[in-house]
C-alpha cells in the first residue's frame, strides 16, 4: 500500500468498529502499519468477549497492509505502555498515535452515578492520557538518542466537548478535557517533533445512534454525510510527515465539512486596579457581556 503514510506505524484505539475501524483502514490504506487497539466491549463498556480487532487486522492484511491486533484497556497504565511496547517490538518504532477509544453512559445530570462519572471519565480522560504518556516518553527518548521523529498525536474531542450536549454531562466533560490536554500535550512535546492535535468528528457510530438517530440515518442514494469513514482522510493527513506545521488544533468534520475550531480566547476586558466593591461587579460584568460573543447553543437546548 503507497499513500503519505508510507514506512510509517501507528496504534489506533478503539479500532474495531466505526470511526476506529475506518482510521485504522485509511492509515493502512495510506501505508502506515497498524496496531488496531480494540477491548471488546458494549456501547456502555461492558466486556463482551468479542474481538473486532482481529476482523480489522484480517481485512488490512488481505488488502497487501500490514497490521496486528491489541486487546488493552487504554485506560490501564500498564497495559496502555504494553501497547507502545508491542508497536515498537513489532513494527520497529511508533510515529503515530490515533486516541479514540470510548462509550458513553447518558444521563441528566441529576440522574448520573458516581460509578456512570467515573467509568465514562476513565475511558476518554485516561483512556486518552494513558497512552499519549507511554508514546511520549517513548519519543522524548528517541530524540535525547538523536532519532528524533515526526511524530504525530490525534486525539478525539466532540462538539459535546466544545459547545456541551443535553443529557451528556460526563462525557462533555470528558471531551472538554481532552481538548484542553490536546492544548498542552503539544505545548510541551513539540521539542521532541511531536505535534498533538484533535479532531471533533460527527458520524454514524454505536454512540450516536441512540440520541441523534434522526441525524445520523443513512441516506437512500448520494453522499453519506455521516458515514465514519469521511473524518478519516482528515486523521491520515494529520498524521503525516507534511502536517508538520499544524499543532495545537481542533479540528471539526463532518461529512465533507472541515471547520477549524477556535475554542476558549480573551475576550472584553476591565481592570479597576484594585479590589472590586461586590456591589459594582454586576455592572461591569453585564457591560463586559455587552461586548462579547453570544456562546452557540448546547446541543439539544
Amino acid at each position: 500500500m503507497a499513500g503519505i503514510l508510507q514506512g510509517r506505524v501507528a496504534i489506533v484505539t478503539g479500532a474495531g468498529r466505526g470511526l476506529g475501524r475506518e482510521h485504522a483502514l485509511e492509515l493502512a490504506r495510506q501505508g502506515a502499519a497498524v496496531v488496531v487497539n480494540d477491548y471488546g466491549v458494549s456501547l456502555a463498556g461492558e466486556g463482551t468477549g468479542e474481538t473486532p480487532a482481529e476482523s480489522v487486522v484480517a481485512e488490512i492484511v488481505a488488502a497487501g497492509g500490514q497490521a496486528v491486533a491489541n486487546p488493552a484497556d487504554v485506560a490501564d497504565f500498564q497495559q496502555a505502555a504494553d501497547m507502545v511496547q508491542q508497536a515498537i517490538d513489532t513494527f520497529g518504532g511508533l510515529d503515530i498515535l490515533v486516541n479514540n477509544a470510548g462509550f458513553v453512559r447518558d444521563r441528566m445530570l441529576v440522574n448520573t452515578s458516581e460509578e456512570e462519572w467515573d467509568a465514562v471519565i476513565r475511558v476518554h480522560l485516561k483512556g486518552h492520557f494513558a497512552p499519549l504518556r507511554h508514546a511520549g516518553a517513548y519519543w522524548r527518548a528517541e530524540g535525547k538518542a538523536g532519532r528524533t521523529r515526526a511524530a504525530r498525536v490525534i486525539n478525539t474531542s466532540s462538539g459535546a466537548g466544545l459547545q456541551g450536549s443535553i443529557g451528556q454531562t460526563t462525557y462533555s466533560a470528558a471531551k472538554a478535557g481532552i481538548a484542553a490536554m490536546t492544548l498542552v500535550a503539544a505545548a510541551e512535546m513539540g521539542r521532541y517533533g511531536v505535534t498533538v492535535n484533535a479532531i471533533a468528528p460527527s458520524a454514524r457510530t454505536r454512540m450516536t445512534e441512540g440520541p441523534f438517530a434522526d441525524k445520523m440515518a443513512a441516506p437512500e442514494g448520494g453522499f453519506d454525510v455521516m458515514h465514519p469513514g469521511n473524518v478519516s482522510p482528515v486523521v491520515a493527513w494529520l498524521a503525516s510527515e507534511d502536517a508538520a506545521d499544524v499543532t495545537g488544533r481542533v479540528i471539526e468534520v463532518e461529512g465533507g465539512r472541515i471547520c477549524v475550531e477556535e475554542g476558549w480566547r480573551h475576550g472584553p476586558a476591565t481592570d479597576l486596579g484594585k479590589r472590586w466593591d461586590a456591589g459594582a461587579v454586576g455592572a461591569e460584568v453585564r457591560s463586559l457581556l455587552g461586548q462579547a460573543q453570544t456562546p452557540e447553543p448546547v446541543y439539544g437546548a
